[in-house]
């Protein structure tokens, strides 16, 4: 079986992560994110800026897998944590 790594998984759920990750959920990524130190102040800043929910978002994911597969993996897991019935939807547990 070959393994997708975190940053393909992270592309190939971009839509529906952006379409389907609810407010609460993404400000709660972004805080961990920070604190696990994959987004830096700036970065966060620059996705804040956005008006909409799912512009955060598509910024979001644009940037942490640009990141490499440590940071997207890091945010999967995160992502599992916060919302397990979204990540589960996705197939991403």
């Amino acid at each position: 079986i070959t393994r997708v790594s975190a940053d393909e998984q992270l592309r190939e759920h971009r839509t529906k992560i952006i379409d389907g990750i609810s407010e609460p959920v993404l400000k709660s990524l972004l805080d961990k994110l920070l604190e696990i130190e994959v987004l830096s102040d700036a970065e966060r800043e620059e996705i804040e800026k956005e008006k909409t929910r799912g512009d955060k978002a598509r910024v979001l994911v644009d940037m942490v897998r640009r990141k490499g597969n440590d940071a997207s993996s890091d945010m999967i897991h995160l992502l599992t944590e916060l919302d397990p019935f979204f990540s589960e939807h996705l197939g991403l547990m």
